[in-house]
């Protein structure tokens, strides 16, 4: 069963690595995937809560940094090491056929995605706290966490059930951390 898992989990990282590419693709996903292309969205983040909310706006940037180290601790210093999981760009077997679209291949393991636990456990601490606020618009965060976590498989950093696992760890988490802010805290609203 692991070892259906495994092939299932290889086949579509080769559709999205392999097949389903074009050179705009190509040049979007290397970038969308970085994370100082997302200080500007954390800047006006952290400016656009103290001005609203000044100090309930302060503990709720704290509230989504300890989101994101949570997930990131418990991604990459706990499930990492214990799964061991080479990354795609490392895997020898597809060493002939990958696509790897960026000058780094990390050497800390594969499951889970750190970017993937991180920005779908941020977009869940934000989709909770602000979907109020927000309405129906409050679902692009999770477009937005989709996107950076699809551009780790495209590039050739990650295998799809990376994502898959990330995203749940990261959306528990946010849940958990979201769902505490509320509770000692109120939603923020206009």
């Amino acid at each position: 069963m692991f070892k259906k898992i495994i092939a299932l989990d290889k086949y579509l990282f080769s559709i999205i690595n392999q097949k389903y590419t074009n050179s705009f693709f190509d040049t979007l996903m290397p970038i969308a995937r970085e994370p100082m292309v997302w200080i500007p969205f954390y800047l006006f983040l952290l400016i656009w809560s103290l001005f609203n909310f000044g100090k309930k706006g302060l503990f709720w940037i704290i509230g989504l940094g300890i989101t994101a180290g949570l997930t990131d601790l418990l991604s990459s210093r706990i499930i990492k090491p214990l799964v061991h999981r080479n990354r795609p760009c490392n895997d020898i077997e597809l060493a002939d056929t990958i696509r790897v679209l960026v000058n780094h291949c990390g050497q800390n393991g594969s499951f889970t995605s750190s970017h993937a636990a991180n920005h779908f456990g941020m977009a869940m601490f934000l989709f909770i706290t602000l979907h109020k606020l927000m309405g129906s618009t409050a679902y692009i965060l999770f477009l937005w966490a989709g996107l950076i976590s699809y551009a780790q498989v495209y590039v050739g950093v990650h295998f799809p059930f990376d994502i898959l696992g990330g995203a749940i760890l990261g959306c528990i988490i946010g849940s958990l951390t979201g769902k505490f802010f509320i509770n000692k805290f109120g939603m923020l609203n206009a």
